[in-house]
């Protein structure tokens, strides 16, 4: 059976799919704003949105600092998370 995903899944995954190629896991981390880069700037509202929701999720862990919000995937959810990238983008590591 083929499943229809939307582009907000669409989204989602790439997201996922940008920090675990980069390996910005549990320890690394990356700027919030860092998640906008390689999407087209009009969907720059809709990813930060597709983003807090990952955090809410627990998929993305957050960090505080003094100089803005740091983000990496949680590790204990990684197999979890590479699940969702294989599912919808058919990406392997």
């Amino acid at each position: 059976m083929y499943m229809e995903f939307d582009e907000k899944d669409k989204t989602k995954a790439t997201i996922l799919y940008h920090l675990r190629r980069k390996k910005v896991i549990g320890g690394v981390h990356t700027h919030f704003d860092t998640l906008k880069r390689g999407f087209p700037s009009y969907l720059g509202k809709d990813v930060e949105k597709i983003a807090k929701q990952l955090i809410k999720e627990g998929l993305i862990i957050t960090k505080p600092t003094s100089y803005g919000l740091q983000v990496s995937l949680n590790k204990i959810k990684l197999k979890e998370i590479e699940e969702f990238i294989l599912k919808i983008l058919n990406l392997e590591f």
